[in-house]
């Protein structure tokens, strides 16, 4: 009878370890959807959770790894989704060589900028400057892999791709405004060209009638309408009938 109650009760440990595990789980699942959707959406090593300039086979495992992690088919969260297709986004752009040249190149810019300030400052403090020196370069080397630099890194990173990035829609809105323009003053030609040719085709089409008019004119003058009166001719003079001329006063 002990026996079997000693049986239950690890069975039921068994399940209630199985539920813990399940939990701890979906906690962290949670935990991983929440931290790609709160990630710089213009740095795809930040998606990742990668270090700056990690390789393509990097990219690729920890692609795998999290996108098991956050697969709408195995995580609960609301917005897996959406996680899922950060992440898969993100491999795409390191895997694109244009695209991961050009965010390598704002990560290098920001470092030679956080060094030449790093240098400025050391110039301030002799001893450490010595130091650097001295330990040819492995003191500015350690000193990069600090959890310091790299805080610093990658909000520096985060400022040049927001500064390209609005630079990039600047750059887009005047070539819209410019499309417009140009799409405007073409319609704006086209409606005169066609108000051009209603105007000659209007013209042609009274052709006709203005050549015939013109052939009447030429013909007699003038032709009176039906029903029109006439304006009553003057009675020449009888040649044959004498008359006085009246005389012309003189002033």
């Amino acid at each position: 009878m002990g026996d079997n109650s000693g049986a239950t009760a690890s069975a039921n440990d068994d399940l209630l370890l199985k539920k813990f595990f399940a939990e701890v789980g979906e906690v962290e699942r949670d935990n991983e959807v929440n931290r790609i959707l709160s990630c710089f959406k213009l740095n795809a090593f930040e998606y990742l959770n990668l270090p700056f300039g990690s390789s393509i086979d990097e990219v690729k495992k920890q692609y795998r790894k999290l996108s098991l992690l956050v697969h709408p088919d195995k995580c609960k969260h609301p917005q897996a989704k959406e996680a899922f297709g950060a992440l898969a986004k993100a491999q795409q752009l390191l895997l694109d060589p244009q695209e991961r040249e050009y965010l390598l190149n704002q990560i290098n810019a920001a470092k030679e900028e956080l060094r030449a300030k790093r240098k400025k400052q050391l110039k301030k403090n002799t001893a450490t400057m010595l130091k650097s020196l001295v330990d040819e370069g492995k003191y500015e080397q350690e000193y990069e892999r600090s959890d310091e630099f790299q805080q610093q890194l990658k909000l520096k990173v985060r400022e040049l791709l927001t500064d390209q990035e609005w630079r990039r829609r600047k750059m887009q809105m005047r070539i819209s405004e410019e499309e417009g323009r140009l799409k405007k003053d073409e319609e704006e030609t086209k409606e005169m060209w066609k108000r051009k040719r209603e105007h000659e085709e209007q013209w042609e089409g009274t052709r006709e009638n203005r050549v015939s008019s013109w052939r009447d004119f030429m013909k007699g003058g003038k032709k009176v309408k039906k029903g029109e009166l006439r304006p009553p001719k003057l009675k020449t003079e009888d040649p044959n009938k004498s008359y006085v001329q009246r005389p012309v006063k003189r002033g």
